[in-house]
């Protein structure tokens, strides 16, 4: 039995919270952009490349957290128990004695 404490997010909750998360990725990676086209003659060249390879690498990054699908939050349910398997016999107790 489930409490209604422990159910998951709904659905529609889930994908708009994934969604705003993809925008604003997506909004930093714009501004990464005109950042470094604006300040291109201004600042040293090393800024400006490293803006575009932060544009560059937010998409990727942004994509994988899209799809990150529904994460459980708070799930205690045990689905098995986990058992030791014994020690091995030791050669002398197989009966395999001269």
């Amino acid at each position: 039995m489930h409490r209604i404490t422990s159910a998951p997010e709904p659905l529609a909750d889930d994908l708009a919270r994934r969604q705003r998360r993809y925008l604003w990725q997506m909004g930093i990676r714009l501004v990464c952009f005109l950042a470094a086209g604006l300040l291109w003659p201004y600042v040293p060249m090393v800024v400006s490349l490293g803006l575009v390879a932060a544009a560059a690498v937010l998409p990727y990054v942004a994509v994988l957290l899209a799809n990150a699908g529904r994460e459980r939050r708070g799930d205690t349910d045990v689905f098995f128990e986990a058992r030791e398997i014994g020690s091995a016999p030791r050669h002398d107790e197989l009966g395999g004695g001269r």
